[in-house]
């Protein structure tokens, strides 16, 4: 598993870069959702939404204990919930990095987008 960045270098790349660069993201990840071609790029930009945020490592699962869930219902929840679910869930975390008192709640969800999308666990 790679080691996390400290907090003031995480703290830093958010403030500077963060901040900006996760909702453009979003929004190409989303592009890509709109056609079945692009689908596959779509969830793998997803996937990176909590390193473009903070710089954060994704876990090893194998380590945890954990197992992510078999592809066909992850594709089922995608078609059904997640792409309508995880729009409306960056939407509301994009407004609330906005503000100060809400800006925990959003790094949060940020980092937990990639589950609402696809049931990916990071």
């Amino acid at each position: 598993m790679a080691e996390q960045r400290s907090l003031l270098t995480r703290a830093l790349w958010f403030v500077f870069v963060g901040w900006w660069a996760t909702p453009a993201l979003v929004n190409v990840a989303w592009l890509c959702n709109a056609t079945v071609v692009g689908i596959p790029v779509g969830i793998a930009l997803i996937n990176l939404v909590p390193t473009a945020l903070t710089l954060q490592e994704p876990r090893d699962l194998d380590a945890d204990g954990g197992s992510q869930r078999g592809l066909a219902v992850r594709a089922v929840y995608f078609v059904f919930v997640g792409w309508w679910a995880s729009l409306l869930w960056a939407n509301v975390a994009a407004f609330l990095a906005v503000t100060v008192v809400g800006l925990p709640a959003a790094v949060w969800m940020f980092h937990r987008l990639p589950y609402v999308t696809s049931l990916y666990r990071l």
